[in-house]
């Protein structure tokens, strides 16, 4: 029952933000979520330099939806809450799902950055590469002074918000 409720608030919250802007969006649905939207956002950038219209087909027979490239595997997921692939397309339904996908990869991994890169995959090569790859970025934009090496031995947690 509190899953639907969590789930229910979590639509209606994306619905609600179709009119804001979408850096609102970000900063909402990680605050939600308790997720870091410079994360959110250097995923977007990752994912698809932020084209809220991007669809990715993988090898693997899956899509990627959106600016975060919602994968299809959690197509079933989402429609038990009432998310259709389509809404997807929304810049704050996406951003909204994607905090929330995220959070579900801090609950297995805590706040780190093997956190942040099993958004993309849980293999440990390709999790720590992506990781790496949103770290880059991060440094890249000056959101985070340093690269730390290895992405495997990470141990602390994604940058704080300014």
């Amino acid at each position: 029952m509190l899953r639907h409720v969590v789930a229910y608030t979590l639509l209606l919250l994306a619905l609600c933000c179709r009119s804001a802007v979408a850096a609102d969006c970000y900063e909402d649905a990680a605050v939600y979520q308790h997720v870091n939207p410079l994360i959110l956002h250097a995923i977007a950038w990752q994912e698809s330099h932020n084209h809220a219209a991007a669809i990715h087909a993988n090898a693997n027979g899956t899509i990627d939806v959106g600016s975060l490239q919602i994968n299809s595997i959690h197509f079933a997921r989402l429609a038990g809450y009432g998310i259709r692939p389509a809404a997807l397309y929304d810049e704050c339904v996406n951003v909204y799902v994607a905090a929330w996908l995220l959070k579900q990869k801090m609950i297995k991994y805590g706040n780190t950055w093997q956190a942040v890169g099993a958004y993309h995959s849980e293999t440990p090569d390709k999790r720590d590469s992506y990781a790496h790859a949103i770290e880059t970025i991060l440094v890249r934009w000056g959101k985070l002074d340093r690269v730390i090496e290895p992405p495997t031995a990470i141990g602390s947690s994604p940058p704080r918000r300014d």
